[in-house]
């Protein structure tokens, strides 16, 4: 973890020499010296991850760093804070030199900094690299041989595809979490009396974290010379013994755990693949495993238990074969349920009530009743050595930088739906995340969230059409893990109350935290006046939005002046809250203000600011605030269209704003528009007509998602309709990403989209396009992949064959006047979804899925899916 947090350290002493030159008069040289340091220091840390096994020096050393890092921003920020105060009440430019930077930095550096590097370069980074702790572990889970439950649906499909002939070696893989019974069910299958007699050899082989092929292949030949010693054989002459074993017979390889790609890889180059009698049957956490090792069929995802099958399961925990006591039969039930039907957890907690069964039968109802209350802090309480040992294999596993972006997922409530944007925003504003290979931050972010989902760490909750994710979730369990390392790391505290209705932890211990997290409880916080010099990050994860009594408001810029991040849009405000202002180490703010009129000139002192987003019901805002010196500036988004009160702005920032959502078509200039020619997401809300009157939007060289809304006060005029689409040149040259809502555009007009070449997703919502007739003749959008037409008066759809070519997804909705869906958009694809339409419309879309249904599909293809909404007419 440490090298992403020196990593983000570096950037913003950088950052600090830059923006600040006014006032580091005196600190320049130091501050060179700290960033030499920490370059060094980067390096160094760089060396550890690549170690698999840390000895507990070394384990030491890390920690030092994090603790060192917060000193040294903490050091840097106060400097800061101080001589903004100062200058602030001065007419005159202020150097440093009354608050000492130069010589607190001095300090910081001989104090912490250097003797760490000096650690480091004493440091063997070479010793203790053959062993590893993880060579010999378990698994997945110790695999049940008793009480196997709520596999039986699973076991005869996964028995079923075994037995299957195909031409070719099949391979089978079965996908789940950690600790939901993949190498279990694997067992289970391997030992069936059915599969014995379908298959005279059958070999089991569990994959080690540190893949050794070698391994591997001498655990193969186990089965086919037992009493033989094949070690002695060199690795060509170990190939070509397995390959010729392998070759002719029936057989069943069972390979648990597999971990990564290139293990699987180097184990297919021996597997005998025009062996159709051959099977092998892959189970692993990682999602690509199974994609890359598929051949005739989806990767098969492990199911979780359903309540009875969980309730079935934590009674053998605790009771045996023993009848559960009456009285503790629907409590029992209740904590079952909250397992979420993962096995593991399931035996975690019988574990649990099984202590507490055996040390006192009189008071064991209302102990299950308190542990029903809050099973996942059953489990964060517990010793639980066999959780740890189970995640803490796919931890080790998690390249450095991952790690902290994993544990942060904790501090998010539990069972919180997490909106994609809003993890890959305070993972880039915390400093977790590193650009790498060339993709922006941002790109970087959402690797690693895409990284954790395939390692199955985090859950897919929602997606947009073309199967991006919008939200996601973390298991309780996992989340357990999370908080018991952040406790570890001090990463970050939950605020809640404890039995007794008192805070935890107490505010007088909240001095030495650097995040906080709050779903409830704000407010009786907030009257205890809390004061964290060191606090970072203040988050507030509420369901719903909550009213906060406006004079506690102003305790959290009081208290917390060093804050980055402010995540407080489920607070509601009704004023924009002025000493927000003040606290100019912000990098991520949002909020909710429920009438607003301007976001304040003030906000321009925020210049570390990177992400604002600002909620309201408000239809237009005017920006005072001077983006053109918000030099870091990324992302702004608000819920209403943003008016830039910009003739008299003066500044050069604007180049790192990659994300503008939603600006007025009053704003639309091209002083605009060279200002932040780096725009890769815009949307624009309010009369659309007036966007196409410049260069705007074609200067924009850079831009791939565009947004138009036609927005208008009162009922729409002949003037507010947008008549006709401007040429295509005046659009932006690589646009990918097109949604248009409310034109009333006629369809003739589409065949201007059609001349956009790079377009690849169009979206026509609330009547963008009007007509009874769409006849495509020649037009033709080469590279669309989503088409989604919702809320229109189209009567008939006419194309050919070639008027989408790569189509993949089509969303029709509310068009109820539209007789069908043309045959010929179904040659490529993958996902239909209709709602609101005609029963003819219907009908065309079950002919579409029919003709699907009889292609032969490849190895990457995906099944069509038809999705019928309850609203279209089916009788």
């Amino acid at each position: 973890m440490g090298e992403a947090a020196v990593a983000f350290l570096l950037e913003q002493v950088k950052a600090v020499v830059v923006g600040y030159a006014d006032l580091i008069s005196g600190a320049e040289n130091e501050l060179e010296q700290l960033k030499t340091d920490l370059a060094l220091l980067k390096g160094f840390l760089k060396q550890t991850a690549e170690k698999k096994k840390k000895e507990a020096p070394l384990m030491s050393l890390e920690k030092e760093t994090r603790d060192a890092v917060y000193v040294v921003e903490d050091t840097i920020d106060t400097g800061l804070t101080q001589a903004i105060a100062k200058k602030s009440k001065s007419i005159h430019r202020l150097s440093l030199k009354n608050v000492n930077l130069a010589k607190e930095v001095k300090s910081i550096r001989e104090a912490k900094v250097k003797p760490l590097l000096d650690k480091f370069a004493a440091f063997d980074f070479k010793s203790g690299a053959v062993e590893d702790p993880l060579t010999d572990s378990k698994g997945d889970t110790p695999i049940r041989q008793n009480k196997v439950v709520g596999f039986d649906e699973e076991e005869a499909i996964i028995s079923g595809y075994l037995k299957t002939k195909t031409e070719k070696l099949d391979v089978i893989s079965i996908v789940g979490i950690p600790g939901q019974g993949k190498a279990t069910l694997a067992w289970k299958i391997y030992q069936s009396h059915e599969i014995r007699c379908h298959f005279p050899i059958r070999i089991w082989v569990n994959i080690s974290q540190v893949f050794k092929s070698r391994d591997v292949f001498l655990e193969i030949l186990k089965r086919f010379f037992p009493n033989q010693d094949m070690s002695s054989l060199n690795f060509f002459e170990l190939v070509q013994t397995v390959c010729t074993c392998l070759k002719k017979e029936k057989f069943l390889l069972v390979l648990t755990d597999m971990w990564s790609v290139t293990a699987w890889d180097e184990i297919k180059e021996v597997l005998p693949i025009e062996n159709g009698e051959a099977k092998v049957l892959i189970t692993t956490r990682d999602t690509d495993v199974a994609v890359e090792s598929r051949v005739y069929r989806a990767p098969h995802f492990l199911k979780f238990l359903d309540v009875n099958e969980s309730w079935e399961l934590l009674k053998y925990e605790v009771f045996g074969l023993e009848d559960c006591p009456p009285q503790l039969s629907n409590i029992g039930y209740l904590i079952a349920k909250k397992c979420d039907g993962l096995p593991l957890a399931i035996v975690v907690i019988g574990g649990i009530l099984f202590d507490q069964l055996t040390k006192s039968r009189s008071t064991t109802v209302s102990e299950w009743e308190t542990l029903s209350t809050n099973v996942s802090g059953a489990l964060q309480a517990g010793k639980n050595e066999l959780l740890t040992e189970v995640l803490e294999l796919s931890y080790q596993r998690l390249p450095n930088d991952l790690r902290t972006c994993f544990v942060y997922l904790g501090v998010f409530p539990e069972d919180y739906e997490i909106p994609a944007k809003m993890l890959c925003g305070l993972w880039i504003s915390e400093g977790f995340v590193l650009a790498r290979n060339g993709r922006s931050l941002e790109e970087s972010a959402e690797d690693n969230m895409y990284s954790l989902i395939c390692r199955n760490l985090l859950k897919v909750e929602k997606t947009n059409h073309i199967g991006e994710v919008k939200t996601c979730r973390i298991h309780y369990m996992i989340r357990a893990f999370c908080i018991k390392i952040s406790k570890d790391e001090n990463l970050w505290h939950e605020i809640k109350l404890s039995r007794t209705g008192a805070l935890q932890p107490p505010v007088s211990e909240i001095k030495d935290s650097h995040r906080l997290s709050f779903c409830s409880n704000l407010s009786k916080f907030l009257m205890e006046n809390p004061y964290g010099p060191h606090v970072r990050s203040f988050l507030c994860f509420y369901e719903r939005p909550v009213e906060v009594n406006p004079e506690y408001i102003s305790v959290i810029p009081n208290g917390f002046k060093k804050l980055r991040i402010l995540e407080s849009k489920c607070i509601i405000f009704h004023q924009f809250p002025p000493r927000i202002t003040k606290l100019i180490h912000l990098r991520y703010l949002t909020l909710y203000i429920e009438r607003l009129e301007t976001l304040p000139e003030p906000i321009t002192q925020l210049w570390n600011l990177q992400s604002l987003v600002v909620e309201t019901k408000s239809r237009s805002i005017t920006m005072k605030a001077n983006m053109w010196k918000m030099v870091r500036l990324r992302y702004l988004k608000t819920g209403a269209a943003i008016v830039l009160d910009d003739s008299k702005w003066k500044g050069d920032a604007g180049q790192n704003l990659h994300t503008l959502n939603r600006l007025a078509p009053e704003s639309c200039t091209e002083a605009v528009s060279k200002k932040a020619k780096n725009l890769k997401t815009l949307g624009i809300s309010g009369k659309v007509a007036n966007v196409f009157g410049n260069k705007f939007l074609e200067n924009l060289h850079h831009l791939e998602k565009l947004k138009l809304v036609n927005s208008v006060t009162y009922e729409q005029t002949s003037e507010d309709k947008l008549h006709s689409l401007p040429p295509q040149n005046h659009f932006p040259p690589y646009l990918k990403r097109l949604t248009l809502t409310n034109t009333f555009l006629g369809w003739q007009h589409m065949s201007i989209l059609a001349m956009i070449k790079s377009l690849e997703a169009l979206k026509l919502k609330d009547n963008a396009f009007v007509g009874l007739t769409w006849n495509l003749g020649r037009d033709s959008f080469p590279n669309l992949q989503l088409l989604l037409i919702c809320n229109t008066n189209l009567l008939v759809w006419e194309a050919s064959i070639d008027s989408f070519p790569k189509l993949r997804f089509l969303v029709v909705k509310h068009c109820e006047n539209l007789k069908e869906i043309p045959e010929c958009l179904g040659t490529h694809l993958e996902k239909l979804e209709i709602d609101r339409v005609c029963l003819s419309a219907v009908q065309s879309a079950k002919k579409i899925e029919e003709a699907n249904k009889g292609k032969p599909k490849g190895k990457f293809e995906v099944p069509f899916n038809l999705i019928v909404g309850a609203a279209c007419d089916t009788k």
